[in-house]
């Protein structure tokens, strides 16, 4: 996984519009990259809906949010449509950020383990470099911490 202070993996995906996004793009301001497991779950509904609150904050300090998960264009325009979601959702369907960045992790659930998406955010700065990264992400309050962070710098 990246660390702060390293350049953030570039990479090339498919947005929610079906346009690719290339990450270095985005050079000049800040972004929150933020990977999550699954459209239209409750704790992924629940960050990005904490996301989507803040958005007017986030474009104050100009910094660009992209949530990234596994899922297709097709799950990624649903979802962003019914939450009403400002922001841009990136289909990683080859797990390509997933695993440039870490996150595509071994998990376990009531005993059965597989691999899937280990909520995580990592803070980019206007340079390309990562300022933080937040693991183990808890979803209530966690958009407000991000955007705290963003805003310091």
């Amino acid at each position: 996984m990246p660390t702060a202070g390293t350049l953030a993996p570039d990479f090339t995906l498919p947005t929610d519009t079906g346009e690719q996004l290339t990450l270095s793009s985005l050079r000049g301001q800040p972004v929150v990259l933020y990977f999550y497991p699954k459209d239209d779950t409750s704790g992924c509904t629940a960050q990005a809906c904490g996301f989507r609150d803040l958005m007017p904050r986030f474009e104050g300090v100009n910094a660009v949010v992209l949530g990234v998960s596994p899922d297709p264009v097709k799950s990624h325009q649903k979802f962003k449509a019914k939450y009403e979601l400002p922001f841009t959702l990136i289909a990683d369907t080859e797990k390509v950020a997933c695993e440039a960045y870490g996150v595509w992790k071994e998990k376990s659930m009531y005993g059965r383990k597989y691999m899937g998406v280990d909520r995580t955010t990592f803070i980019i700065d206007a340079n390309g470099q990562i300022a933080q990264v937040f693991e183990k992400v808890k979803t209530t309050g966690h958009a407000q911490l991000v955007m705290e962070a963003v805003a310091a710098l």
